[in-house]
């Protein structure tokens, strides 16, 4: 990750670098979004910053698709930049003029300094990807991590078919569908789906006040097998490292994890689900455009941008100040 940073960072001219460098510190490093920007400057009236891929030249690109790759698995990657690529069918649906629409509209900052050692991170975002790094000392975050679709099924043209998020959608829908009646009495938080992700943009994860929904204590081994699969396939969108730490995470809760749906079973209804554990929160919603609209995060409650890490650093720092 370091080498291929520093690889993208030296690429560029110093009017990119002032575009695509921050410090570790900046408030910049906690904006995440996953909206169009220009619907970032007309709801938050700010442009989303970082340099754009149509801002670089074509081998500062492949540097920059490097730097999003060291940040995934392969899965990971292929899922985003498919996504990028939506962006050129969704141009045509809506007879865009490429000002909204656009493959190259998607940006890319470092904070810091890339090295081995010390904190740094980098964030890749635009319309429907925000994936979010941070780096100390060889030990990696990677949240919040977002991926959405739209179309999530393309329906006509040369990609028909393609769904690039399905397994997400899949499995949510064989664990709910394979519910008894008293089970999806408890999962079934609401009858109507919610209209979006409930922890949205939001800086900190949090869906307090929400029902629970039906804890794994209550499923069958063959549903705990399903819901297990749900968390697998989150995970593996990032390397080995992360995922292995996020099945711990999962596995460590053991049956206090919980399971949340709302909307229709069937296929083509709007949907919403969640998988919640005490370290980490999955959504997933599929309710706008007829409900051929994805929106999906795993976000870390302590975690995101590289909580955990820092406070980790922070407490060791102190500790050996106070000696």
């Amino acid at each position: 990750m370091a080498s291929t940073a520093n690889a993208f960072l030296n690429s560029l001219t110093n009017e990119q670098k002032a575009k695509a460098a921050f410090a570790f510190d900046n408030e910049e490093r906690f904006f995440f979004h996953f909206v169009p920007g220009n619907s970032i400057k007309q709801t938050l009236k700010r442009d989303r910053l970082g340099l754009t891929l149509g801002e670089m030249q074509p081998y500062q690109r492949h540097l920059a698709t490097t730097l999003l790759a060291s940040g995934l698995s392969q899965a990971g990657f292929i899922k985003a930049t498919t996504i990028m690529s939506l962006e050129d069918v969704l141009r045509i649906i809506e007879k865009d003029d490429g000002n909204r629409r656009d493959p190259l509209k998607y940006h890319f900052s470092v904070f810091g300094t890339p090295s081995d050692a010390g904190a740094w991170g980098f964030r890749v975002e635009g319309h429907h990807l925000s994936q979010n790094f941070v780096i100390k000392n060889g030990k990696i975050a990677g949240s919040p991590s977002f991926f959405g679709t739209n179309p999530a099924e393309i329906r006509e043209g040369p990609r028909k078919g393609l769904r690039v998020l399905g397994k997400e959608e899949d499995l949510g829908r064989e664990l709910y569908t394979s519910l008894t009646e008293a089970q999806r009495k408890t999962a079934l938080v609401q009858e109507k789906a919610y209209p979006d992700i409930l922890t949205m943009a939001s800086r900190k994860a949090s869906i307090e006040g929400q029902p629970n929904g039906l804890s794994a204590a209550k499923l069958t081994a063959k549903q705990r097998e399903t819901l297990a699969a749900i968390v697998a396939e989150y995970a593996s969108n990032m390397p080995i490292e992360v995922q292995n730490a996020r099945m711990a995470q999962y596995k460590a809760a053991g049956t206090n994890v919980f399971f949340a749906w709302s909307g229709g079973a069937k296929l083509g209804e709007p949907h919403y689900y969640r998988v919640a554990a005490q370290k980490f929160l999955i959504e997933y919603d599929n309710t706008q455009n007829g409900a051929n609209h994805v929106h999906s995060v795993w976000r870390d409650y302590t975690g995101d941008f590289g909580g955990d890490l820092l406070a980790e650093h922070y407490q060791r720092s102190h500790t050996i100040a106070s000696r």
